[in-house]
């Protein structure tokens, strides 16, 4: 039987995912060992208790909280980010499904994942290679998100 985290291709991203819980795509475990799933906005997804939008356009159909984060850039409120990933954090802790979703699903949604693997205690360089490895090769896309994620802890 093979394991349900091994690492799996995607198809529609091209980019190698983990599988958790319930089997989905996208969910890793952050080093504290809460899980977070991170996605394209545009896929098709089954529901999570709360989600970080992070970008314009469609919303999921389940409560969510939207962030402004424009595509290849960092957040725009520096504040309002990290009290959301500070809200993701607690949630997932809580055992609760969560997720991070932007319209590519790789550069914003893995800066913040890495930036949740900071508030969990990974130095940010750490989180650059975990978030590289457990989520997505070119997670964190820019040398602007690396410079943000470096400013988190």
């Amino acid at each position: 039987m093979k394991d349900p985290t091994a690492p799996h291709r995607s198809q529609a991203r091209g980019g190698t995912l983990q599988r958790g819980r319930d089997d989905e795509p996208g969910v890793v475990r952050l080093p504290g060992g809460a899980r977070v799933r991170g996605r394209r906005l545009g896929d098709r997804a089954s529901p999570v208790d709360f989600a970080l939008v992070l970008a314009a356009g469609p919303v999921p159909g389940w409560p969510y909280r939207r962030l402004r984060w424009p595509d290849f850039w960092v957040p725009l409120d520096r504040d309002d980010a990290l009290d959301a990933l500070r809200e993701v954090r607690r949630r997932a802790l809580a055992g609760e499904r969560v997720e991070v979703t932007c319209r590519g699903g790789t550069g914003r949604t893995g800066t913040a994942l890495a930036a949740l693997a900071v508030l969990d205690g990974l130095p940010p360089e750490d989180a650059f290679a975990w978030v590289r490895r457990e989520f997505h090769p070119r997670a964190v896309e820019t040398p602007w998100q690396r410079w943000w994620l470096r400013r988190v802890g």
